[in-house]
C-alpha cells in the first residue's frame, strides 16, 4: 500500500526536545543526551561486532521520518536495535548521586555506561531512571543501549501498535522514543514530592521522599510574591493558603513552588482545584470541578505525529495541539492509550485543559467478537473469570501483573498534574480484566481524581463504577436509565480527506466520510445541536469527540496528520462548545 511521509511545520534542532523534561520537579542540574547517536539493527541470531550502520536522531524511533533512517526501516520482534553515543560531562557537574533518565524506550532494554551494565528495563511506555553514580566520570563517557521489541506478538503493553497495521491500528515503532537525560544531586536531596490541593480546608498538602532526614524549606509564590512559606522537619506538611484563586479551564491559575533541602533546590508549581462526584439541582450525578457540576467537552487525542509518530517533533508541537483544542472551545482532552512527555501535561495545566488519562493497553491478540460485535449488540461480558481472561486476551498472568504494575507507575508519574481529572482504566475491552477490583485499587491510590473504569463497553454493572461510559458512532445517542454519571467517552469520528495531507492516498478509514468541507462542517454542527446539546439536561455529563488529528489511514481528525490544515471553522466549533454547560 502506498504511503506518504508527511512533514509537520515544526522546526527540528540538532538536539531535539532539549527543554527541561520535568517542569513540576525542576532543578538546575541537567544534561540532555538527545541528539545524534550511532545505531545498528541486527537479527537476534546475529552476533554484534560493534560495527554501527549509521546515525539516528534520538529520541525519534527508527521507523519515523525524523529519525533520519531510510524509509521502510522497521525493527521486528526478531531484531535487536543497538545504540551508542559518546558524551562529555563538564567539570563541576558530578555530585554525590547521578541519575540517568529514560522517559520511554520501547520495549525492553539493557543499558551500559563506560563498559559497565547499569540497568535493564521492560515496558515501552514507562519512564525509568538508573543510578549511574559508580559508572559515570568527568570528561568523556560512552553509553550503549540494546533494545528488543515484541510489539503485539506477546502479552506486553503495545497500545495501538500492530505488526499488521491498518484502520485504527498503526505502524509499530521501537527503541528510544522519549528524552534521555542526566541530573546530579548532592548527598542530601529531594527524591520526590506529592502535591495535593485541598480547597475545602484551604491548604496545600505536601509529602516528601528524601535521600536523608533533613528539613525542607518550602516557599509558595504568586508572580514572584511570597504567599506562604514553611519548614517541614518530617515527611508531610499542610501549607495554609489565603485569598487564592481556584484553578479551572476558565481561570488556569498556577502558583510557583520552591523546595530547598541541604544544597538541593527544586522548582515546582501547583493549582488549587478539586475533582469529585456531585449532583446537580435535579439530583443527577455529575462530574464536579471545585464542588460544582462541570460539563467536560473533550476530544480524543492519540498523540501521533506524521513525522515523529509517537514522538512530538518539538515542544512547540506539543503546545500547538493543546492550544488548538482550547481555541475551539473544548475544555478537556482524553489522552488515548499513551503517556505523553511531562511537558504536554504542563501545557494543559497552563492553558486550562482538563485531562482524562488512559492506561496503556496490552494483552495478546484481541478477538473482534468480544471487543466489537457483542459490544455493538450491547452485550457486556464479565471480566473476572479464567474464561473471561481468555476471551479478552488476558490469559497470561504475567501480563495481568505487568499491567497492574504499570498502572501504579503511571499514576505515580502523573500524580501532580493539575489538569488531570480522570483516570481511564480500560478501553473497549482491550486486555480488560478484573476491572471492579482494579478500579477500587486505583481509587485507593488516588482518591482525589475521578475514574472511568471501562470506557466504551464490557460494563461490569451498576455499583461497580461511578460512570456509565458510552462509545456511540453509528447509532442515535440516547441516554440510558442509569443512576451513574453518564459520559459519552467516544463519538463522532466524522471524516474528510484532505488531498496532499494524507498518509495513505489510496485507502482511508473513517466512521462517516464527507466529500466537501461544507458538508463536513454542516454534519458536525448538526451532530452537536441535535444529539449532544439536548441530552445534557437528560444527564449527559461529558463528551469526547474523535479526534484531534488524523492518524495514518484515519482521516477523522480536526486537523490533518501533518498539522497543516484545520478542517473545521474554529469559531463554529467554539460556539457549539459554549453551549455545552450544565444549568444550575
Amino acid at each position: 500500500m502506498k504511503t506518504v511521509r508527511l512533514r509537520t511545520p515544526f522546526e527540528i534542532s540538532d538536539i531535539p526536545l532539549s527543554e527541561y523534561p520535568r517542569p513540576q520537579f525542576a532543578r538546575d542540574s541537567y544534561i540532555t543526551l538527545n541528539g545524534k547517536w550511532n545505531y545498528a539493527i541486527l537479527r537476534k541470531s546475529e552476533k554484534f561486532n560493534g560495527a554501527y550502520q549509521g546515525e539516528i536522531l534520538v529520541p525519534f524511533s527508527p521507523e519515523s521520518l525524523l529519525s533520519g533512517l531510510p524509509e521502510g526501516t522497521l525493527v521486528t520482534p526478531d531484531d535487536v536495535l543497538y545504540y551508542k553515543r559518546e558524551f562529555d560531562i563538564p567539570a563541576g557537574f558530578l555530585k554525590a548521586t547521578t541519575v540517568l533518565h529514560f522517559d520511554a524506550v520501547d520495549f525492553e532494554c539493557k543499558v551500559t555506561l563506560n563498559g559497565a551494565t547499569v540497568g535493564e528495563h521492560s515496558g515501552g511506555y514507562m519512564p525509568f531512571a538508573l543510578d549511574v553514580t559508580g559508572a559515570i566520570r568527568p570528561g568523556k563517557n560512552v553509553i550503549e543501549v540494546a533494545v528488543t521489541d515484541p510489539t503485539d506478538t506477546s502479552y506486553h503493553t503495545h497500545a495501538k501498535q500492530a505488526t499488521n497495521r491498518g484502520g485504527i491500528w498503526y505502524t509499530p515503532q521501537s527503541g528510544i522514543w522519549q528524552s534521555v537525560w542526566l541530573e546530579s544531586m548532592p548527598t542530601v536531596y529531594l527524591k520526590d514530592v506529592t502535591i495535593v490541593p485541598d480547597i475545602d480546608n484551604d491548604v496545600l498538602n505536601l509529602s516528601f521522599v528524601k535521600s536523608a532526614q533533613a528539613p525542607v524549606s518550602i516557599v509558595a509564590l504568586d508572580n514572584g510574591v511570597v504567599i506562604a512559606e514553611a519548614v517541614c522537619e518530617g515527611d508531610k506538611i499542610s501549607l495554609p493558603l489565603q485569598n487564592y484563586e481556584l484553578w479551572s479551564p476558565e481561570n488556569p491559575k498556577l502558583y510557583d513552588l520552591a523546595f530547598k533541602i541541604g544544597d538541593d533546590i527544586v522548582r515546582s508549581y501547583f493549582g488549587m482545584r478539586k475533582f469529585s462526584w456531585v449532583k446537580d439541582a435535579n439530583g443527577v450525578k455529575r462530574m464536579g470541578l471545585n464542588n460544582k457540576p462541570y460539563f467536560h467537552t473533550g476530544v480524543l487525542d492519540q498523540g501521533y505525529w506524521s513525522d515523529g509518530m509517537l514522538t512530538p517533533p518539538s515542544n512547540a508541537a506539543l503546545e500547538y495541539d493543546v492550544k488548538l483544542v482550547k481555541s475551539m472551545g473544548f475544555n478537556m482532552i482524553r489522552k488515548h492509550i499513551k503517556i505523553e512527555p511531562l511537558r504536554w501535561y504542563y501545557h494543559c495545566d497552563k492553558e486550562g485543559v482538563l485531562v482524562w488519562q488512559d492506561m496503556v493497553t496490552g494483552g495478546t491478540k484481541y478477538k473482534m467478537m468480544y471487543i466489537g460485535v457483542l459490544a455493538f449488540l450491547e452485550i457486556h461480558i464479565k471480566d473476572n473469570t479464567e474464561a473471561a481472561y481468555k476471551r479478552l486476551a488476558r490469559q497470561d498472568k504475567e501480563g495481568r501483573d505487568e499491567f497492574e504494575r504499570e498502572v501504579r507507575v503511571t499514576m505515580d508519574y502523573l500524580k501532580n498534574c493539575v489538569s488531570l481529572s480522570t483516570w481511564v482504566a480500560f478501553n473497549e475491552g482491550w486486555g480488560q480484566f478484573d476491572s471492579v477490583r482494579i478500579t477500587k485499587d486505583m481509587q485507593k491510590i488516588d482518591p482525589t481524581r475521578l475514574i472511568d473504569s471501562v470506557s466504551g463497553w464490557n460494563d461490569q454493572g451498576k455499583g461497580t463504577s461511578d460512570t456509565k461510559s458510552l462509545h456511540i458512532y453509528f447509532k442515535p445517542i440516547k441516554m440510558p436509565r442509569d443512576r451513574r454519571c453518564i459520559v459519552l467517552s467516544e463519538f463522532g469520528g466524522y471524516s474528510i480527506k484532505t488531498d496532499g495531507h494524507v498518509f495513505s492516498p489510496n485507502k482511508s478509514f473513517g466512521y462517516r466520510i464527507y466529500k466537501s468541507p461544507e458538508a463536513y462542517a454542516k454534519a458536525f454542527k448538526k451532530l452537536y445541536e441535535k444529539r449532544i446539546i439536548p441530552n445534557i439536561e437528560k444527564g449527559l455529563s461529558a463528551t469526547v469527540y474523535t479526534q484531534v488529528s488524523d492518524v495514518e489511514e484515519e482521516i477523522n481528525g480536526l486537523v490533518t496528520y501533518d498539522r497543516k490544515v484545520v478542517k473545521l471553522p474554529i469559531d463554529m466549533v467554539k460556539e457549539l462548545n459554549a453551549q455545552l454547560v450544565i444549568k444550575e
